[in-house]
């Protein structure tokens, strides 16, 4: 027999419909049913994320998969952290959620801590990573706005979009624990966090783990796409987490970079680790499968090309990744930036950005499109090596090899370029493994896998991967930019 699983795969920029089928003798395959964009949208000059769009592109991708004259087991939907909706008393949406980069995040952080709680004691606390755009920064932030004061319940968004396709709220674990929110010790929402900003924990949904069934499609969504009532499962609904759960690993002495929009760099391990080191080097300690937790540092990742691409295509120069990689090996440009530096967090114009920085450091000047990526490639190849020597410090066991997954796994040249500047082993693949964490995390919902690693077992027999051995390297110098 064979058993289908429908994730719903929804990044900071783009989403996609995904059907997994495994079959009786653990065959794995994927089908992409849908793609679409997601874009914020710019209002007032605040940014947003047009959530109820994303909701019809859900109901297409059931549609396309009923008129397919497949009935999945369950539904699973994951997306980028931190952001959330509200939703009031009488069951709407007081307003779109607001993006982690409207300009209202800028400076967050600093306002939480000189008015409600000290940067280390709430890391005492949360052990996550000091970001402006924290789930907790943002409620801060906008809770004098409209929308918050009418808002009954606070709902990240892979759990707001669970809610508008079953009506039951939810608040998952994984998603959750990027926002500075939780204690992770004891694994429920703080008190003493929540109430620092005036509201209470019963503002959130249950908390419950990956796994949990949130409930059956309701009666509209039914109607409305032709498919029967089946169940809708709280996946690991930070994309990051289900691309964790779904790393092919057969020991735990590795670490893990997952390569989109952004990267996540970090290790798995039994328990959270929060000390002086961790605060100091702003290391996070997020929710993984299985009561695990995920030590990691946002790096940013491929957004610098997406946002270079974005305004060569503007002057009709469009590359596909192949394209990329050719001009990127082209170059000999030897330039290095520091890819968290805050003139690339949203700019109009990212190759012009890329410039200036150059100019104000020093650096050798980019004068082709080529120059741009090969120093984003190699900056980042850099950058993941200073944050890996951080996890060495603090790992408890032998960290042998690197999985990269995610998009940015199957850039060749960039895995290279990382297995050297890492002196270490990397294993590429798979490209989709947040749509394989959130297929297979549907599976031991529904008794067809035992568990995580039983699900790992199985992803190992059906996904291939690449390995890229570190060449010998000259010395050369390390970007180590300030709090490294």
């Amino acid at each position: 027999m064979d058993y289908h699983y429908l994730a719903f795969d929804i990044g900071a920029t783009s989403g996609r419909s995904i059907l997994g089928t495994l079959s009786a003798s653990e065959e794995l395959t994927l089908q992409e049913i849908t793609r679409f964009p997601n874009r914020m949208i710019n209002i007032n000059g605040n940014l947003y994320w047009n959530i109820y769009s994303l909701f019809e592109e859900i109901k297409k991708g059931i549609r396309e998969t009923v008129s397919m004259g497949i009935v999945p087991q369950s539904i699973g939907i994951d997306t980028w952290g931190v952001d959330y909706g509200c939703v009031s008393e009488d069951g709407t949406l007081t307003g779109l959620p607001n993006a982690y980069r409207d300009r209202r995040t800028i400076g967050a952080g600093e306002k939480f801590f000189t008015s409600c709680m000290g940067a280390r004691e709430l890391y005492g606390i949360a052990g996550i990573q000091h970001l402006d755009f924290n789930t907790l920064f943002q409620l801060n932030e906008h809770r004098d706005d409209c929308s918050h004061i009418h808002a009954s319940k606070f709902v990240f968004v892979p759990d707001l979009l669970s809610y508008l396709l079953t009506g039951n709220i939810v608040t998952e674990y994984t998603i959750a624990s990027t926002g500075s929110l939780l204690n992770p010790i004891k694994r429920n929402i703080d008190e003493r966090i929540i109430e620092s900003i005036g509201i209470d924990c019963s503002k959130f949904g249950p908390l419950v783990e990956p796994g949990t069934t949130i409930g059956m499609l309701s009666d509209a969504v039914c109607r409305e796409t032709g498919m029967p009532p089946v169940p809708v499962i709280a996946v690991a609904g930070h994309d990051t987490a289900s691309a964790v759960a779904a790393i092919p690993a057969e020991d735990r002495n590795f670490a893990y970079l997952s390569s989109g929009t952004w990267s996540l760099m970090g290790i798995e391990s039994d328990t959270p680790v929060i000390n002086e080191f961790t605060f100091r080097h702003n290391i996070t300690n997020e929710g993984g499968v299985e009561g695990t937790s995920r030590l990691l540092k946002n790096i940013t990742g491929m957004w610098l090309v997406e946002e270079c691409l974005k305004c060569w295509r503007k002057n009709g120069r469009d590359y596909s990744y192949d394209d990329m990689v050719s001009l990127a090996e082209k170059s000999a440009n030897n330039a290095v930036i520091n890819p968290d530096a805050p003139e690339f967090t949203a700019p109009d114009d990212m190759p012009h950005e890329i410039l200036s920085y150059c100019r104000k450091h020093r650096e050798p000047l980019p004068e082709t499109d080529g120059d741009c990526l090969r120093i984003i490639f190699r900056s980042l190849a850099r950058r993941y090596s200073d944050v890996l020597d951080l996890f060495k410090h603090i790992s408890s066991f032998d960290i042998e090899r690197l999985h990269v997954v995610g998009g940015g796994s199957r850039n060749r040249y960039l895995n290279q370029l990382i297995a050297d500047a890492c002196q270490i082993p990397v294993i590429a693949g798979p490209a989709e493994a947040t749509a394989v964490g959130n297929i297979m995390l549907q599976a031991i919902s529904g008794g067809n896998v035992k568990n995580l690693a039983d699900m790992r077992r199985i992803i190992c027999k059906n996904i291939e991967t690449e390995k890229f051995t570190p060449k010998s390297v000259h010395h050369e110098r390390r970007f180590n930019p300030q709090g490294v």
